[in-house]
């Protein structure tokens, strides 16, 4: 086998392996409604502004015990992310949740806040498990998880689970997600490609809107 030849085998195994891990990834069954607000659902932010005085006073709160220090190290990671050095990210995000449950309290909003991250890397099938557990997790149902979910899963190639969790939005809003016309004011965090794709969503669920149940 060439060289060439056996780059293009090694990478085909690795998008075959990515494929089948985002396909194998379980979600639980979407609910009627999604009207709950859910804490967790915010970025960390101990320390703002930005640039070397905003990481040193970062690290500076991590040397103090409790949950300040806690969401220190958590902040620090999303900042190793969006300065794209995702293996410090990952470690610091582990070890911000530490002895912390990723399904209650702080650790949730950490998994959450490390989703993200790793969307944004375009570590979608990542992304995708972390927010599955949230939403599995979840007490109620918290208004945040259908279009996040469906952002996820159109981009895994999951399109039609992608629908069904759209329509579980409008079910909940159907004044506010029945089309694209308030996705700045109801999505203002997410970047305008991010509410791109989430239209794509809508417009497939326009096409053909799923029966409920």
């Amino acid at each position: 086998m060439t060289a060439v030849k056996g780059y293009r085998f090694a990478l085909a195994l690795l998008l075959a392996a990515w494929a089948w891990g985002a396909q194998a990834q379980k979600l639980p069954s979407p609910r009627e409604f999604y009207f709950d607000k859910d804490q967790a659902a915010a970025w960390i932010v101990v320390v703002p502004g930005e640039g070397e005085a905003q990481a040193a006073a970062l690290l500076a709160e991590r040397d103090r015990r409790g949950r300040r220090a806690v969401e220190a190290s958590a902040q620090l990671a999303h900042l190793a992310y969006a300065a794209g050095r995702l293996d410090l990210g990952k470690a610091l995000y582990e070890q911000a949740l530490g002895s912390q449950r990723p399904d209650r309290g702080i650790g949730r909003q950490i998994t959450w806040n490390h989703a993200w991250d790793l969307y944004r890397a375009k570590d979608y099938p990542a992304a995708l498990k972390l927010w599955a557990e949230l939403a599995d997790s979840a007490l109620g149902g918290p208004a945040w998880v259908p279009p996040t979910l469906a952002l996820a899963l159109w981009q895994v190639g999951r399109k039609d689970e992608a629908v069904k969790w759209y329509a579980a939005a409008v079910r909940t809003e159907p004044g506010q997600w029945s089309s694209t016309a308030d996705y700045a004011r109801l999505l203002p965090e997410w970047t305008a490609d991010e509410r791109a794709t989430l239209a794509q969503v809508q417009a497939a669920w326009a096409a053909a809107p799923p029966a409920w149940p």
